[in-house]
């Protein structure tokens, strides 16, 4: 594997993880937001949504590793990619507040399925797999300027 390849590999999980950061970042936002979709003729709260991340190469572990140490020749892309973003199909939460405008007739609202907890630790996740790869992106850097320097 060249240097190229591993910061194509970590560019692509920066990509991926920045695409999380603002998944997340817009489910805190929507937290409370009773009012997201018009659903067979009602409003629907938001639906927390979530990245779906997969790897990019198809090939077995054993072939990257010969590729590695050269015994295989060829150019073999890795990385991560966005296959989709999806909505978490978690029933909404009831909360009693008659006065709400969104109030049913028994009084409860619904609200979003959005666990603030939850996406904190999934934040804290994306972001240390991003400061991870922003590592490994200037090691490899770091590297392309000592082997300029030899002379």
């Amino acid at each position: 594997m060249s240097l190229f390849q591993g910061m194509d590999t970590s560019a692509s999980a920066l990509t991926a993880n920045r695409l999380r950061l603002d998944t997340i970042a817009a489910n805190i936002a929507n937290a409370n937001t009773t009012r997201a979709t018009f659903v067979n003729g009602a409003w629907q709260p938001y639906k927390r949504k979530m990245v779906e991340l997969t790897p990019v190469t198809g090939q077995s572990f054993d072939n990257l590793l010969q590729a590695a140490i050269g015994t295989v020749t060829g150019q073999t892309e890795q990385g991560v990619r966005v296959t989709a973003i999806r909505e978490d199909n978690a029933p909404f939460k009831r909360m009693y507040d008659p006065t709400h405008p969104d109030a049913d007739a028994e009084g409860y609202v619904l609200l979003p399925n959005v666990d603030v907890m939850k996406e904190m630790v999934d934040m804290i996740s994306a972001s240390r797999s991003y400061e991870a790869n922003v590592t490994v992106l200037n090691a490899a850097k770091s590297m392309m300027m000592k082997a300029l320097e030899i002379k």
